[in-house]
């Protein structure tokens, strides 16, 4: 709006369209879908450009969401998705990263799909490193080729076998032995009297740590930097909630980071905890005790 460019957020979250509102973006709350889209058009007119970042997994009917885009877009217009990418969650053993938030996990052959089937044409797509690994997708009313980025990934997960059920087979066992390697490094070393502390109280971490069977027996605590969490417990777990600061008070020998996909940066925020000897563990894609 600085630059007399109009924008319309849109989330069905009241609080996330205050914070928006607040920051001088107008937000409507409200689910998107096609009626709404129709309304919009009739109330604003179509739409140069549509945003959608990490929102079509959270869609319970994609249909109606992917249709309501296609109402919404001028006949230039284009939209960008950002979703995590299946086969990077298949790839890197991301399986914590699986849990209720998210309706679908999409691979690049089911997105070009879907947009096709409600006239759309995917163009363009680059990868990301956010959640894992994600794709940013970019779409348009049909109109010439595509980049060959898109058949070069659409390639890609075809050699892979993750066109068909064979890319997907073997994936539940590797989860399971997962499990197992991680929880014979967390119960070797608390044999061993080591006491070990969690980073972090993602989404993910819920996944991994109830799945696993991990509580307050192989983790005394967890941290992390949301005030809002502090003082609270881990869902099914129990387990306490701290500021970030326990962790130099209490002085453990591990700390197991549960956000793994930020490592690289708790690496350095935790680089403190080597004075007394402490390591960090990484449990995706398998446990690793780092260096």
């Amino acid at each position: 709006m600085r630059r007399g460019i109009p924008a319309l957020g849109i989330d069905p979250a009241r609080n996330a369209a205050e914070a928006a509102r607040e920051r001088g973006v107008e937000t409507l709350v409200d689910f998107f879908g096609a009626d709404l889209a129709e309304r919009l058009v009739a109330e604003r007119g179509e739409a140069d450009l549509v945003a959608a970042n990490n929102v079509l997994a959270h869609v319970p009917d994609v249909n109606d969401f992917v249709a309501g885009m296609r109402v919404l877009l001028a006949p230039e217009g284009v939209a960008t998705i950002e979703v995590p990418h299946l086969v990077r969650l298949m790839e890197g053993n991301q399986f914590d990263t699986i849990y209720h938030e998210h309706y679908s996990y999409f691979s690049f052959h089911v997105l070009v799909r879907l947009f096709d089937e409600h006239g759309l044409q995917v163009f363009d797509v680059e990868g990301l490193p956010s959640h894992g690994g994600s794709l940013r997708v970019y779409v348009r009313r049909p109109d010439g080729e595509p980049e060959p980025e898109v058949g070069a990934l659409l390639e890609r997960e075809r050699a892979g076998g993750y066109d068909a059920i064979a890319g997907y087979e073997g994936f539940g066992e590797r989860v399971a032995e997962t499990k197992r390697r991680l929880l014979e490094l967390l119960f070797g070393l608390r044999r061993e009297g080591k006491r070990i502390v969690g980073y972090g109280a993602p989404g993910k971490g819920n996944t991994l740590l109830n799945y696993c069977g991990i509580r307050t027996d192989v983790l005394d605590y967890t941290v992390d930097r949301n005030p809002g969490k502090h003082g609270k417990f881990l869902p099914g777990t129990h387990i306490p909630i701290h500021p970030p600061e326990r962790i130099a008070e209490t002085r453990p020998d591990y700390v197991l980071v549960l956000p793994w996909n930020l490592k690289r940066e708790i690496a350095a925020q935790l680089e403190y905890v080597r004075e007394w000897g402490a390591r960090l563990i990484v449990p995706i894609p398998e446990p690793e005790v780092l260096p």
